[in-house]
C-alpha cells in the first residue's frame, strides 16, 4: 500500500528545481554576504537578486523585503516590532480569534506587557465581518493583523475590503499570507497592505526561510541584535542557499499559479465526490465559495479526531487536524471553535486534507476511497456499540 501525502498545508515537497539551485549555491556561493571581498560580493549579488524577484511578485520595493527564518518569526516581528515602535500613538491592536498561533501568541505577549488586543469573531462561513472591524477601530488602534487565508479551513478573508477600510485610518495593516502567497495574486500597494508574511516551505521551497514585507513608511523595531543585516532590521548572517531556493520556489509558483488553482480545484471536487459516492456522512467547514482550492476541512459525523488520524495513518493517508491531542485528551481546534462555538461536535471530528505537488487524479481518488472505508467502518462500529 502506497502512502499518500495529503498535508501540503503543513509543509510541501521540495521542488527538484529548487534543490538544484540550492546545491549550486552551496557549492559556489559559500561567501558571507556581509564580507567585502569577491566571495562576499558574489553571495550578496544572489541575495539581492532574490530580494528583487520576491518584491516584484507582490508589487513591493526590494528594500521592503526582510528575510526571516520563516512565517513564525515574520509574524512575531510584524506584531511585536510594530507595536513596540508605535506605542506612543496608542496601544490597541486588532486581530481575529482564528489566526495562526504565531500571531495569537504574539498578541497575547503584547497583552501581558500592557497592550489592549481585540480578537474579532469569526462566523460559520469562516470569515470575519468588515462591520465588526470598522466598529472596533479606535483612534488608539495602531495595528490590524488578519490572515489572508486560514491555514485550517482554507477560507479567504476579505483582505481587499480591509485594506480599503484602513486607508482612512492610521493603523497599519498586517496579513499572514503564508497559505495564500502561491495561489492568490497580491499587490500590496494597491490593496493597502503595510506588512505581509510568507514562508518558503509552504510553496515547495526549503524550510527555515521566509520573509516579512514592511512598507517603507512603517515604523518597526528590530527584535534581534548583533549585526546590521537586512538594513539593520534583522541581525544574523543571511541563509543564502535558503534565500535562493525560496526565490526559485516563488518563480515557479508565480508561473504555475493558474495551473495549480485549476488542478487543486479538480482534486478537491474529486475527493468530495468520491466520499459522497461511498455514502460518507460529512460536512465541509466554511463557505467553499470563499476558499482556496488546496485545502478542505471536513467534519465526519459520529467520529473523533484521534481515532480518525490514527486510522488514516495506519492506512497510508497523511492528513492533519487543528485539534491538539495531549496525553489522550483532545483540545478542540481554536479555528473551528471560533466558527461554531465551544462544545460543537465539529471542533473535535474534523480533518484537514490539503493538495499539492506530486499528487495525481489517481491517488486523490485512492485516498478518498481509503478515507471513505475508514469513516464508514468507524461509524458502523459506533452504531453497533
Amino acid at each position: 500500500m502506497n502512502a499518500i501525502y495529503m498535508d501540503h498545508a503543513a509543509t510541501t515537497v521540495l521542488h527538484p528545481e529548487v534543490l538544484k539551485v540550492m546545491n549550486t549555491v552551496y557549492h559556489e556561493e559559500f561567501g558571507n554576504p556581509s564580507s567585502i571581498h569577491s566571495f562576499g560580493r558574489s553571495a550578496r549579488k544572489v541575495v539581492d537578486e532574490a530580494r528583487q524577484t520576491i518584491a516584484n511578485c507582490i508589487g513591493a520595493n526590494e528594500k521592503e523585503i526582510i528575510f526571516t527564518s520563516g512565517g513564525t518569526e515574520a509574524d512575531n516581528f510584524a506584531l511585536i516590532g510594530t507595536a513596540l515602535a508605535n506605542q506612543d500613538k496608542g496601544k490597541h491592536i486588532i486581530t481575529t480569534k482564528q489566526e495562526h498561533h504565531a500571531v495569537l501568541h504574539s498578541a497575547q505577549y503584547l497583552e501581558s506587557i500592557g497592550f489592549d488586543v481585540t480578537y474579532l469573531p469569526v462566523y460559520e462561513n469562516g470569515r470575519i465581518s468588515i462591520e465588526d472591524l470598522a466598529n472596533t477601530l479606535t483612534p488608539k488602534t495602531i495595528l490590524v493583523s488578519i490572515m489572508s487565508v486560514n491555514n485550517e479551513t482554507g477560507i479567504i478573508q476579505p483582505i481587499r475590503a480591509i485594506g480599503e477600510l484602513l486607508k482612512t485610518h492610521r493603523a497599519y495593516f498586517h496579513t499572514d499570507a503564508v497559505q495564500a502567497f502561491h495561489l492568490i495574486k497580491t499587490d500590496v500597494k494597491k490593496i493597502g497592505i503595510d506588512l505581509l508574511t510568507a514562508s518558503s516551505h509552504k510553496i515547495n521551497g526549503p524550510k527555515g526561510i521566509g520573509f516579512l514585507y514592511v512598507a517603507d513608511a512603517v515604523k518597526i523595531n528590530a527584535l534581534q541584535y548583533g549585526g546590521e543585516q537586512e538594513r539593520k532590521r534583522r541581525a544574523g548572517t543571511e541563509n543564502v542557499a535558503g534565500i535562493v531556493g525560496f526565490q526559485k520556489a516563488v518563480e515557479l509558483s508565480m508561473d504555475m499559479m493558474e495551473q495549480r488553482n485549476t488542478t487543486y480545484k479538480q482534486y478537491k471536487e474529486l475527493f468530495l465526490d468520491t466520499l459522497m459516492r461511498h455514502h460518507v456522512h460529512y460536512m465541509v467547514n466554511g463557505d467553499q465559495k470563499e476558499a482556496i482550492p488546496s485545502i478542505v476541512n471536513i467534519s465526519f459525523l459520529g467520529t473523533n479526531v484521534e481515532t480518525l488520524l490514527t486510522n488514516l495513518d495506519l492506512n497510508g493517508i497523511a492528513a492533519s487536524s487543528g485539534s491538539a491531542c495531549t496525553a489522550g485528551s483532545i483540545e478542540p481546534s481554536h479555528v473551528l471553535t471560533a466558527m461554531y462555538g465551544n462544545g460543537n461536535e465539529r471542533t473535535t471530528n474534523s480533518i484537514r486534507f490539503s493538495f499539492g505537488m506530486g499528487q495525481s487524479v489517481e491517488n486523490i481518488q485512492d485516498a478518498a476511497e481509503r478515507v471513505a472505508k475508514i469513516v464508514n467502518r468507524l461509524t458502523a462500529k459506533k452504531g453497533s456499540d
